[in-house]
């Protein structure tokens, strides 16, 4: 009886995902946190970041999965295929570890992640879900 309840949470959560998934894409949410964080990269300093977009949507699993700490999301993210794929990374690739998201949300000023979010919030809540 528990394994089909946890295979049954598993499959709204990944519904939900590809869901969130198709909305940002087609509000052109990755564009949109680019432009509003484009001061914050320089395009030959620095080890490579974590994207602006891929950023966000790290962030966004912390939100809803009740998940307060970069470690945690960053375990997340390398855990889970569905996340890997709203946060846009492919199976070849490595996952953002904690230290690039904790680095990544240090060098951004609250006013930029606040309009991101509040983007990302807004384009969630234009689609009829």
């Amino acid at each position: 009886m528990a394994m089909g309840t946890r295979r049954q949470r598993q499959r709204q959560e990944a519904r939900f995902y590809r869901r969130l998934n198709e909305v940002l894409e087609q509000a052109g949410f990755g564009e949109f946190c680019e432009t509003r964080c484009r001061k914050f990269y320089h395009e030959k300093l620095g080890r490579p970041s974590l994207a602006p977009a891929m950023y966000f949507r790290a962030m966004l699993i912390g939100f809803f999965e009740g998940i307060e700490s970069e470690r945690g999301i960053a375990w997340r993210v390398a855990d889970s295929l569905g996340l890997r794929q709203l946060v846009q990374i492919g199976l070849d690739e490595r996952t953002p570890d904690h230290v690039t998201i904790s680095r990544t949300r240090r060098l951004r000023t609250r006013p930029c992640i606040r309009t991101c979010l509040a983007g990302c919030c807004g384009k969630w809540r234009e689609r009829e879900c």
